[in-house]
């Protein structure tokens, strides 16, 4: 320790000391809380396949966690479990689960639940993060499709929660939904999959004050570079099949899931994963709602 805050101080100089001791201080509390509190939790990650579902594979499983990972796509599934398979970690890891499954069958989701209760007995902390996007006009958007994203981002959200909730209400578990920026603000020519975020929000809200015996964290991401809009549906169905600019531009699959593991550990009810605009647009949306409205219709003639 001594030889630690000997190294603090001589990469900070001694006008920076009072802020380098206090992030030190953080630093420790907050290593220790993963060892302390993650070691050997069962944790279940939808859409863990790919893109953020797959980095969240790898924090977790690097702070000791059992994994079970969830997804339609077992070949893609195979292959994350073989990578985590060579990492070297500081301590004790285990060996992935994979668990195949669909969210859109819901009639199917009960059983589902039970069998992936019945891995390890019980499951500490489930990981809502499967979806589907989207990107069409309103007027040129079939209902089917607008269930299609609902029933995905929703309902087989929710189905799976409300299955695994007798089990997590007995271990005092947590349930982490990964919502999105547009859940909180509707964004022009994503009606279907603002829709089925702001829905997963307010369930999220609903069930954290109703069942304080569980804990729930509710993330909503900006933008993260991840195939999110090539695999997106149109109108009328049909896969998107671009990578949108901000996308491209967004943030690590890595740098988000960090932010998530960290929520997780600190308990944190909420976390918004996003640059400053995004946060102030939130912002606005609730003190100015005239003024956001005019600025995201601006935005949106520009889209046009």
């Amino acid at each position: 320790m001594d030889n630690l805050l000997e190294v603090v101080f001589n990469l900070c100089g001694i006008d920076l000391i009072p802020v380098a001791i206090p992030l030190l201080i953080y630093w420790i509390y907050y290593s220790r809380k993963v060892k302390n509190d993650l070691k050997g939790k069962v944790v279940l990650i939808t859409g863990a396949n790919s893109g953020l579902g797959e980095a969240l594979a790898h924090v977790f499983h690097k702070a000791g966690c059992k994994l079970i990972l969830a997804a339609r796509r077992v070949d893609q599934l195979e292959r994350v479990k073989s990578d985590l398979l060579k990492i070297k970690a500081d301590s004790e890891t285990f060996e992935p689960v994979i668990f195949p499954l669909d969210l859109s069958q819901l009639e199917a989701i009960p059983q589902k639940a039970l069998d992936a209760l019945a891995i390890y007995e019980h499951i500490n902390i489930l990981i809502n993060n499967a979806g589907i996007s989207y990107r069409g006009n309103i007027l040129e958007t079939s209902l089917e499709v607008q269930m299609k994203v609902m029933c995905v981002n929703y309902f087989g959200q929710i189905a799976l929660t409300n299955a695994l909730l007798p089990s997590l209400i007995k271990c005092n578990g947590h349930i982490v939904a990964v919502s999105s920026v547009q859940g909180r603000i509707a964004v022009p020519f994503r009606s279907a999959y603002s829709a089925s975020k702001h829905a997963l929000q307010a369930y999220m809200d609903c069930l954290r004050i109703e069942i304080p015996e569980v804990k729930v964290t509710v993330i909503s991401p900006g933008y993260i570079r991840t195939n999110l809009s090539v695999n997106a549906v149109t109108g009328t169905g049909e896969k998107y099949g671009v990578v949108d600019s901000a996308i491209a531009k967004g943030y690590t699959p890595e740098y988000v899931a960090e932010k998530i593991l960290r929520a997780v550990i600190m308990e944190k009810k909420e976390l918004i994963v996003s640059p400053f605009l995004p946060k102030m647009a939130i912002l606005f949306r609730i003190i100015t709602p005239s003024l956001f409205f005019y600025v995201i219709k601006i935005w949106a003639k520009r889209k046009k």
